[in-house]
């Protein structure tokens, strides 16, 4: 079973099933790109927002988890005030961040398998007529959601490692380490994953 970002909890999105929470992300994010008024859109980001503490996963955790996404989509944000106008500008943030707060409270009250097991079921349809391989693109899905933040949490680690070495954080030293680590994960997940008898071609 894989670990991911999902804690323990009895909030109403706790309850809800994966295939429901997966719908109602979906549903929000056409809802969101069909809409451009800041009067949906503002009251929108405060009910994601809502949703993820809900949870219990902390603000600290919360910003921790969601920072790097955010600061992606306040570039964003800032590239559209300069190119068309601040009201583009709020507008695009508040879609954005609204939305990636959302997707976090549903990573944070969804289990991997579930997810998986979810995305199986969903791609059945294509596997039966041959196009692709249900429990291999699952099992993809389910090991990005647990990975990504791994790969993160790893980087950040070797960054502490340098300075408290006196070392100065440069893109080279901290990212050949970061590869060599990624990679022996790699083979040893891989090795698990044939262990296991997972794949099934």
């Amino acid at each position: 079973m894989l670990n991911g970002l999902d804690i323990e909890g009895d909030s109403p999105l706790h309850r809800l099933p994966a295939r429901g929470k997966l719908v109602l992300l979906f549903a929000t994010a056409v809802g969101l790109f069909l809409v451009s008024d800041l009067r949906v859109l503002v009251p929108a980001l405060a009910l994601s927002t809502g949703l993820l503490l809900s949870t219990g996963v902390g603000v600290r955790e919360a910003f921790r988890r969601t920072r790097f996404v955010l600061f992606t989509v306040l570039i964003l944000a800032a590239a559209n005030y300069y190119l068309h106008s601040p009201h583009e500008a709020l507008v695009v943030f508040c879609r954005l961040a609204a939305l990636v707060l959302l997707a976090a409270a549903v990573t944070a009250t969804t289990g991997i398998s579930a997810f998986m097991d979810e995305v199986t079921r969903l791609l059945m349809p294509l596997e039966r007529r041959g196009l692709v391989q249900a429990a291999d693109v699952s099992l993809a899905v389910g090991l990005v959601i647990r990975f990504v933040p791994e790969i993160l949490a790893r980087y950040r680690d070797i960054a502490d490692a340098h300075r408290a070495r006196g070392l100065p954080v440069r893109p080279l030293t901290t990212l050949v380490p970061l590869i060599i680590l990624t990679l022996k994960d790699a083979d040893t997940i891989a090795m698990a994953i044939d262990a296991r008898g997972f794949r099934r071609h």
